[in-house]
């Protein structure tokens, strides 16, 4: 029996997944290798919960949004004896190496149990663009092309009714959607988790660009937080197995942000939040080549055996970086980038 090859998505859904499966998947069939796509992450590790991909099954999935293996938030190192099960279903199945496609968490999981003796091949996922070691992820660029078109048509009906408009956009704890995003749909102003503000004085800007436009649109990430409006901000109190906060539920910083601009400035406010729609639908040119070529580059990781690696971006080409460093930190907004951006604002 020829060699065989495990692959899986975990964390929040990117577009761009399936281009990675299919980029992943495809020369390595051809190499006659068999390669296992296992159902909801993690999940399906544990499980053994996996189907066999064929040319036949992955031939045009690059084109479609979501992925085609389904995703979850299941931490191997939350389960009891979860270490251990990946490692006898390793040998029970069996696999010879895995290709985790997924964020920091999921990235964190393969990293450990490389240490742990696990032949092991990371792609970096995620909407928001935080993941140190490569310049760009894919779904990042479908995810601010959301943000700019959904940016683009309340400008007008915004500025119809003379109103204030705050969107709440993804980016917990980096806020490279909501910049990268708010610039290329002109925003008024700009409000980032890695930026301290106060509402008075986000207050006075409004006024004065409500004055100067006769409108005004912000843009602030989900984790941006000021502390006058902290208390007002009520999040479910349940974690994932990672220990994040479901910012998801409850009274996020745009509904109370539109509350106190309204009273702050006399000027009528709503508010608007993306959500998911954000990560939905298919993904742009840009995103499926960039999952493709990271697909291809992890399939030639696993021929050379490269295990503890994980492929990236630099410039306009692909290689590799060790997924320990990877992930020794967030990668965040520079001060640089962001004074870009405030050139702009109102």
């Amino acid at each position: 029996m020829g060699k065989r090859i495990g692959l899986l998505t975990g964390g929040g859904d990117a577009p761009g997944l399936n281009a990675v499966i299919r980029g992943a998947a495809y020369p390595l069939i051809r190499k006659g290798y068999e390669v296992l796509g296992f159902h909801l992450g993690w999940k399906g590790m544990l499980e053994k919960d996996f189907e066999v991909l064929t040319i036949e099954k992955i031939a045009d999935i690059h084109r479609f949004g979501g992925t085609i293996l389904g995703s979850s938030r299941t931490n191997v190192y939350k389960k009891e004896n979860g270490v251990e099960i990946v490692k006898k279903n390793f040998k029970d199945i069996p696999i010879d190496a895995l290709i985790a496609i997924g964020g920091d968490d999921t990235l964190g999981v393969a990293a450990k149990l490389f240490t742990d003796g696990v032949n092991v091949v990371g792609v970096p996922k995620t909407i928001d663009n935080d993941v140190n070691g490569t310049d760009y992820t894919f779904g990042f660029d479908t995810a601010i092309n959301r943000v700019m078109e959904t940016l683009d048509w309340l400008h007008t009906t915004t500025k119809a009714h003379r109103r204030v408009m705050v969107v709440e956009i993804m980016g917990r704890t980096a806020g490279w959607i909501t910049l990268h995003g708010g610039i290329a749909g002109g925003a008024h102003l700009i409000l980032i988790p890695e930026v301290p503000f106060d509402i008075d004085e986000v207050a006075a800007q409004v006024k004065e660009a409500h004055k100067k436009n006769g409108y005004c649109i912000v843009a602030v990430a989900e984790g941006a937080e000021e502390p006058k409006l902290k208390a007002h901000i009520m999040r479910s109190q349940e974690k994932d197995e990672f220990g994040h906060a479901q910012l998801w539920s409850g009274i996020g910083i745009g509904e109370v942000m539109a509350r106190e601009l309204n009273d702050r400035t006399g000027l009528e406010t709503r508010a608007l939040v993306l959500g998911h729609l954000q990560r939905g639908g298919n993904p742009s040119a840009f995103d499926r080549v960039l999952g493709t070529r990271f697909g291809v580059r992890a399939a030639e990781c696993v021929m050379n055996e490269e295990w503890g690696k994980m492929v990236s971006l630099k410039g306009s080409d692909i290689g590799t970086v060790p997924l320990q460093d990877a992930l020794a930190a967030l990668k965040h907004v520079t001060n640089e980038r962001y004074g870009t951006a405030k050139i702009f604002f109102g």
